[in-house]
């Protein structure tokens, strides 16, 4: 299942006020990834959710992202039961990952990349709900 769209953003206050708008509703949450450098404001919609991603510093992925791509569609999350499992499948299948093992995301979600290049240049994020 798609858990969200991410969307690199210059400014997250700026792009609240237009999603916001576009949404007809207010983030439901704001949060600071420590482990990406990013600031998040996620919006619900329907079954999935739209994160916008701030870069906290020049050297952040997303900092970087929008430096080479400019604002815009980031990554595609998909939600998954057992990430650890899904990775190592994935991985026999040939996927490559931008790190070797999950970390703490944004929204109570453990978080793993897999390198665009092995997507058909969509960076895609594997997501799996924190339990406990």
């Amino acid at each position: 299942m798609i858990e969200h769209i991410g969307v690199a953003v210059k400014s997250i206050d700026e792009s609240e006020k237009i999603f916001s708008t576009l949404l007809g509703s207010v983030p439901y949450k704001r949060e600071f990834v420590a482990s990406e450098s990013v600031t998040t404001a996620f919006y619900k919609t329907g079954n999935t959710k739209i994160e916008l991603l701030e870069a906290g510093s020049p050297e952040s992925p997303v900092a970087k992202f929008i430096e080479k791509r400019g604002e815009g569609i980031h990554h595609i999350a998909i939600e998954v039961s057992d990430i650890n499992k899904e990775m190592q499948r994935l991985r026999q299948e040939g996927f490559v990952f931008t790190y070797d093992k999950p970390r703490p995301g944004a929204d109570n979600k453990m978080v793993v990349f897999i390198h665009p290049k092995s997507a058909n240049g969509v960076l895609v994020e594997l997501c799996q709900e924190i339990r406990g």
